[in-house]
């Protein structure tokens, strides 16, 4: 993969993500269909419907299917395929499909699959999430335009066959097909509709647990309802899901002790209150968040600062990010030990977490005596006494306005002659100022999309879309590559490349890892069957009920 999705992509997602949540009173222990609600909250209306242009799919994930769903500890679980093979050379995937319908009583075939693929690759959709079909035969050159959508890599030689050709094996390829991204689109209704299709629920056919009603594509609440027609409707027990933007953590709090919400997070000193409350709970998710310099800084002093790694050593060594999470974000979000988010994966021989083989001495715990060593020696080599740089953060999200004044506050007490001055923003403008790299240190983050340490480690990679620091390294290049052409067959080996690309990363700091996020949560005790993962589709309530 060469294209990474936006920031603006990534916080979308986050924010519809993290803190989607449960709400609605419950009688115990009653089987009654109309007690079996759920009313869910966000902290921003649902963007979109359409799977070719969603930046997320937190909640969607639960009313749009792939091949395969996202179960328990990030595990495929079946689908709307009932098998699925793949070729000894690992570049041909063949799924049969199983007697499913879209909730308008339409059968499932696998030309919707062929159809949905070839929507979201033409370049008139302007897919956010494009850059996934990397890989996939012609994938690059379809959403580029240099190629007709046609010659993407997917067939239908008959309704309930979909073969799928690879340009080369993609390890993570059969979790990858659990993503909503890559499911059927009914193009029936995508023409019946025209410019009207995915714009109000109306417009569209699920073909997941449940169906969207009430959302008009602007409002403040919508619902998910039971999907009869689903192929595994016997185990959806939620009869109703509704859905209410809850601005703040105070509001879900109040909403949730009124009865009126089952589980809402909660940030700062609500974490403090409650964490000894038989519901607290914790949900991690694989954001990290992350600094990026500018190696191509306009500024000649400063873009020889940001290429200096003793004084990238410094910037990161001054950060106590025990004080970071646990006294000033405060929600349980955890200390990173390298670029890749913790419980994303693991050694396919020891499982051992790849967080904890990415680990390297001196980089990411605080040393402020260290950071100071580097700091004079680093700005005794570009010959400067004094630094003033400029840290760009989005404001949409509180925590980065929180982080960034931590930075400013740190580095001016630690590192001699260091002014940072912050340019809190909105996230559109922060976007957009870090695309055309105006400026010298950019809080930046990254949520994974699948359980596979790529999804990080492409983002350093040179020329990627949103590697917005220009940050380059042949022998991280190299690694990589290996990982996905030379090494994609053998699981041993091509873990390996990947331990030694992170560690290479995190030697060089070519970007600093800052926090990751896990939100906590009060959660009543009688909602049982809820599957998180940190990856991907991390809520999956289809099993989910009040006992």
């Amino acid at each position: 993969m060469r294209k990474l999705k936006t920031v603006l992509s990534l916080l979308a997602m986050s924010v519809l993500i993290l803190t989607l949540t449960a709400c609605g009173k419950s009688t115990a222990n009653s089987s009654s269909s109309k007690k079996q609600v759920l009313n869910l909250s966000a902290t921003a209306p649902l963007d979109t419907i359409d799977i070719s242009k969603a930046s997320g799919y937190g909640q969607t994930g639960n009313v749009f299917e792939s091949f395969y769903r996202l179960g328990k500890n990030g595990k495929t679980t079946p689908g709307l395929a009932k098998s699925g093979t793949v070729s000894k050379d690992g570049k041909t995937w063949t799924f049969k499909l199983r007697s499913a319908k879209w909730s308008n009583g339409d059968k499932i075939t696998a030309q919707d699959f062929v159809y949905s693929w070839r929507r979201t690759l033409n370049p008139k959709t302007k897919s956010t999430y494009s850059y996934l079909f990397s890989g996939i035969k012609n994938a690059e050159a379809v959403s580029s335009g240099k190629k007709s959508p046609n010659s993407v890599g997917i067939s239908a030689p008959d309704s309930k066959t979909v073969v799928i050709k690879l340009d080369k094996p993609i390890a993570y390829f059969k979790v990858l097909m659990a993503y909503p991204l890559f499911g059927p689109q009914n193009q029936k209704i995508v023409e019946k509709y025209g410019k009207k299709y995915a714009t109000k629920a109306q417009y569209m056919v699920y073909s997941g647990p449940f169906k969207i009603k009430k959302w008009n594509g602007t409002g403040n609440k919508w619902q998910f309802v039971k999907n009869n027609q689903y192929w595994d409707k016997k185990v959806v027990k939620l009869q109703k899901i509704n859905y209410l933007v809850v601005g703040s953590p105070t509001t879900g709090q109040e909403l949730y002790q009124q009865g009126k919400l089952d589980l809402t997070p909660l940030a700062g000193q609500q974490v403090k209150n409650f964490k000894n409350s038989s519901q607290f709970k914790q949900y991690p998710y694989s954001y990290v968040s992350y600094l990026q310099y500018n190696f191509k800084d306009s500024d000649a002093v400063k873009r020889t600062a940001m290429n200096n790694r003793n004084i990238r050593l410094a910037l990161s060594l001054a950060i106590d990010r025990n004080v970071l999470t646990k006294r000033i974000l405060g929600n349980g979000s955890l200390t990173p030990k390298g670029f890749v988010a913790s419980e994303l994966a693991n050694d396919p021989k020891t499982g051992t977490d790849f967080a904890d083989q990415q680990y390297v001495k001196n980089t990411v715990k605080r040393n402020t005596k260290l950071a100071r060593q580097y700091w004079a020696k680093g700005m005794k080599e570009i010959g400067q006494k004094n630094l003033k740089l400029t840290l760009l953060a989005s404001n949409d999200d509180s925590n980065g306005t929180v982080i960034a004044q931590y930075l400013q506050s740190a580095y001016a007490k630690i590192l001699p002659g260091l002014s940072i001055e912050v340019n809190s923003i909105p996230g559109n403008n922060a976007q957009q100022n870090a695309l055309q790299g105006n400026f010298d240190i950019y809080l930046s983050g990254w949520g994974g999309d699948f359980s596979d340490p790529i999804t990080f480690l492409q983002i350093p990679e040179t020329g990627t879309a949103y590697n917005y620091g220009k940050y380059s390294s042949t022998k991280y290049d190299e690694l990589i590559a290996r990982a996905q052409n030379t090494d994609a067959n053998s699981a041993s080996k091509r873990w390996n490349d990947l331990v030694q690309a992170a560690r290479l990363l995190n030697s060089d700091q070519g970007m600093t890892p800052v926090y990751q996020q896990v939100t906590a949560y009060l959660q009543k005790n009688d909602i049982k069957g809820i599957i998180h993962n940190t990856a991907g589709t991390q809520w999956n309530y289809k099993y989910a009920y009040k006992k």
